[in-house]
């Protein structure tokens, strides 16, 4: 028997998976720069400041008022002399916008108060960027104080709904009702979460976020999130791209995803002893109507409204269908 002394490649210890799964770590991360450089170059949208946004979106009634060391951008419609007026709080990546189909019919009898919450539309970035429950509820509660509301009736899509119900939970003596439309509160289990979300939220892909965005990518978002996707059209693309370009938007977004609570006070909603309305789009993919089911469980007397054909913000995409129960609700309030 002969013996043979083993070559060098025989004598290097067999990569381990741990290795092997690290080399391939290091591949796909190059190949994410690289996809990241090419969409950097070819997506690249610088800010926009606040003055050359007004003229377009931001035409009277549009007001600004100072709070907290920012402006807050906000729209007051309807009889000065409504005892309860209703104030309307947009979800995330929205702004006040998304309610003037309702506006506009409730204005002619309510006073009506809309506004961009910090971190999006024209109120752009906190100076704090915090963007925590808390937050929230403070810039709220010093909202009405600013305005000398005493009582309001509060409605909230999506993160707005949770700000809406989270206030009343913690303030019951200032809500006389509330409005929830696929409110945000449960722990998040969607089906499809925006794809310019998960884009903000990746750990290294992200921060490039806060220097590009195809108008593709926001086109595709709101696609998602509505029930009938052909009802979005270029006109809601381009308010949606413009608002999102405001500056210091695109940051607070990526902190608003990384500050979020996850349905961490969902313990609070069944402690909820007021009238509320709770409206769901059958075909929300983001937030299930069963979060709507659990709400209404949750809520003591409740009433709850399905949908059909519609998603996650059933207020912009078929105005009149989703107004028609707030306004019977309301008719059922006493004064």
């Amino acid at each position: 028997m002969s013996l043979r002394t083993p070559g060098p490649a025989e004598l290097a210890p067999t990569p381990s998976a741990a290795q092997r799964l690290a080399a391939w770590g290091l591949r796909v991360f190059g190949a994410l720069l690289f996809i990241a450089a090419l969409l950097f170059g070819a997506s690249k949208a610088p800010d926009r400041s606040l003055e050359s946004l007004v003229p377009q979106w931001a035409p009277p009634p549009s007001d600004f008022i100072e709070l907290g060391g920012q402006p807050i951008h906000l729209r007051d419609q309807g009889p000065a002399a409504d005892p309860t007026p209703i104030v309307l709080l947009h979800g995330t990546s929205s702004s006040l916008h998304t309610w003037e189909g309702w506006v506009k019919a409730l204005s002619r009898e309510r006073r009506v108060i809309s506004v961009d919450l910090p971190g999006f539309g024209l109120s752009g970035p906190s100076p704090s960027g915090d963007y925590r429950d808390a937050a929230y509820q403070k810039f709220l509660a010093a909202l009405l104080d600013h305005l000398k509301l005493e009582r309001v009736i509060l409605g909230g899509n999506s993160l707005g709904g949770q700000i809406a119900w989270q206030f009343a939970a913690a303030q019951p003596q200032r809500v006389a009702a509330l409005i929830l439309v696929d409110a945000a509160g449960y722990p998040l289990a969607p089906r499809d979460v925006p794809l310019a979300w998960r884009v903000s939220a990746l750990p290294l892909i992200g921060p490039l976020s806060d220097h590009l965005l195809p108008r593709k990518l926001v086109e595709f978002s709101l696609r998602q999130v509505y029930g009938q996707p052909e009802r979005v059209n270029a006109p809601l693309v381009d308010r949606y791209f413009e608002l999102t370009l405001r500056a210091g938007n695109r940051t607070a977004l990526r902190q608003r995803l990384a500050q979020w609570g996850g349905g961490e006070q969902a313990g609070l909603i069944s402690k909820l002893r007021l009238p509320t309305l709770i409206l769901w789009g059958e075909r929300d993919r983001l937030l299930p109507p069963s979060d709507g089911q659990a709400f209404a469980r949750d809520i003591a007397g409740s009433r709850l409204v399905l949908l059909p054909g519609l998603g996650h913000v059933p207020q912009e995409e078929d105005p009149a269908a989703s107004l028609k129960p707030v306004l019977e609700f309301l008719h059922t309030l006493k004064p």
